[in-house]
């Protein structure tokens, strides 16, 4: 009897095979990170160093807490462990996500993605792949191979896009930034994924710009960051099982025929 009490209680203290602590521990890290994504964001777009005493004698000596940033960040490190449980995958995504939420922050308030910033997720994208393939010989290669062609689908497409836009438009269709994080973000993914992503950009883009153009926030000839798209579709995409997004896709291409 009391064996069974044991076993329930113990059960309880689970969610999808993890510990509650686990939830709880990772959410507070998520806080912490997200005050520190506040941080990045001011000092990235000026090129000036993140680790620098200056956030030891300045920044958090006069620290305004980012509820909105760690709040976010601190949900979706819980929503990482929920997705992924214990895993090279999760730690994979808790490093990606402060820098898709700094990416996002950034390109929506100055229209820029900072080189920096893409080259910390290719870089970090690069590691994760070389550990995934030497903890697993056995796919080792396909992993490999599936990061090196979705950089080259992520970045190739935009690259791509832009290109034809600025001969058409005679301007950029968009920043090379974008590019760059497309391709960036290609390692993280893997080309089917990153494919979905940026069909999923390309769906939002113009739904929230023909709203923002029907209430007249923006002139019809005005820029429009589009690096806000691509950090949230990457964040459906992290999320939401591959076949289920690869059928919502078909369907809205197809008018419901799918």
């Amino acid at each position: 009897m009391i064996d069974n009490y044991y076993l329930a209680l113990t059960k309880k203290m689970y969610i999808n095979d993890v510990h509650i602590l686990i939830y709880v521990v990772i959410g507070i890290i998520g806080l912490f990170v997200g005050q520190f994504v506040d941080w990045c964001n001011k000092r990235m777009p000026d090129c000036k160093k993140i680790l620098s005493k200056e956030f030891f004698t300045q920044y958090l000596k006069q620290l305004k807490p980012n509820y909105i940033l760690m709040i976010i960040t601190a949900i979706m490190y819980i929503g990482l462990v929920y997705s992924f449980g214990i895993s090279i995958s999760l730690f994979k995504y808790l490093v990606l996500t402060p820098m898709l939420v700094s990416a996002f922050c950034i390109d929506l308030k100055l229209q820029i993605i900072p080189n920096r910033l893409n080259l910390a997720i290719f870089e970090t994208g690069i590691l994760f792949t070389v550990i995934s393939v030497i903890s697993d010989t056995t796919t080792g290669m396909a992993t490999f191979t599936n990061s090196i062609l979705g950089m080259l689908a992520g970045g190739g497409i935009f690259l791509f896009i832009t290109l034809i836009g600025g001969l058409i438009a005679g301007k950029e269709a968009m920043g090379f930034g974008d590019v760059k994080l497309m391709g960036a973000l290609g390692i993280y993914l893997g080309w089917l994924n990153i494919i979905i992503v940026s069909v999923l950009a390309f769906l939002l883009a113009a739904i929230i710009s023909i709203g923002i153009l029907i209430f007249r926030r923006k002139k019809v000839n005005e820029y429009i960051p589009f690096g806000p798209f691509i950090v949230t579709s990457c964040f459906i995409v992290v999320f939401t099982p591959f076949d289920l997004l690869l059928t919502i896709v078909l369907k809205i291409f197809t008018l419901g025929m799918y």
